[in-house]
């Protein structure tokens, strides 16, 4: 369906891949917060916005007919980088909860803010469905 771009004698990345080709109907998702459906925030936790944020991810690639396993590309935007390095172990098992054990091309980016200032995580996903 995908194929993962690892160069040739480069140590291979944990839980991410370096890059992706794909061919197919592409669906993108702009920029997702921890919050619910009703654009509220149930929850400060790291962690747990990350859960809410990888949801809404998969609940806009449903929409478009998508499911995780198409996603090639992922942009992860934090305001703290020591909160998001003190939290991989409850990340990573939020995103296999949500996500699975598919790992797409991603960037992770510490920024100064984000326009919702309850939100301390947000994820922008670019996926190909196979035609």
């Amino acid at each position: 369906m995908h194929t993962i771009l690892q160069p040739e004698g480069w140590a291979k990345p944990i839980g991410y891949a370096n890059g992706m080709a794909a061919t197919g109907r592409m669906v993108f998702v702009g920029g997702q917060v921890g919050w619910n459906a009703a654009c509220e925030f149930e929850s400060d936790d790291f962690v747990e916005q990350v859960r809410q944020t990888l949801k809404n991810v998969v609940a806009i690639l449903a929409e478009g007919g998508a499911e995780p396993k198409h996603i090639t590309s992922m942009t992860w935007y934090f305001t703290d980088k020591a909160e998001y390095l003190s939290n991989l172990k409850g990340i990573g098992q939020a995103y296999r909860e949500t996500i699975g054990r598919h790992f797409p091309a991603m960037a992770a980016v510490q920024v100064v803010a984000l326009v919702e200032d309850r939100a301390k995580i947000e994820i922008q996903a670019t996926a190909i469905i196979p035609e």
